[in-house]
């Protein structure tokens, strides 16, 4: 994976970078994949969904409004992402269960966390343009992560 610093170096304004706000939950400290993108707040059952499925290496971005009342995943969903291939996660919101989410192989990204699990009402979009981090993400876009920070690109750069 390319360094977040060099990307920026490499790219200039062609790059955006989200703000330093997102501590890093997960076992790998850095990721990179093509974004898929949910909109939930307070709701994570589109989380569940989402991960269940063949990650193929894609970074799940889930723009969950900055809540810090639950989290939007734990440990059994970070599991499940690992299990099922997804490269990381980036949560506009709160991760529980840290423990267990950094004994996963992926990289997870979270505004903060909550010891409180979120509802379960099927509530949210999947694959709608977001906005998190100060920057518009849309599926299909690339995302980089290391210690340095998240870019995105509107292309994979290292292909």
């Amino acid at each position: 994976m390319i360094p977040t610093a060099d990307i920026c170096d490499g790219h200039g304004d062609g790059v955006e970078v989200l703000d330093a706000a997102f501590g890093s939950y997960g076992g790998a400290t850095s990721f990179s994949g093509p974004v898929s993108t949910l909109a939930v707040f307070e709701d994570n059952s589109m989380v569940r969904d989402a991960l269940e499925e063949d990650g193929v290496g894609r970074v799940l971005v889930i723009a969950g409004g900055g809540s810090t009342r639950c989290a939007l995943v734990g440990g059994n969903l970070g599991q499940m992402a690992d299990d099922n291939g997804w490269a990381g996660i980036l949560v506009d919101g709160c991760v529980r269960d840290v423990g267990e989410l950094r004994g996963t192989t992926i990289g997870i990204r979270a505004r903060g966390t909550s010891p409180r699990r979120s509802v379960k009402g099927g509530a949210g979009d999947r694959d709608v343009p977001v906005i998190v981090g100060g920057v518009d993400l849309s599926p299909g876009m690339w995302l980089w992560a290391d210690e340095d920070g998240i870019v995105v690109s509107n292309r994979d750069l290292e292909g």
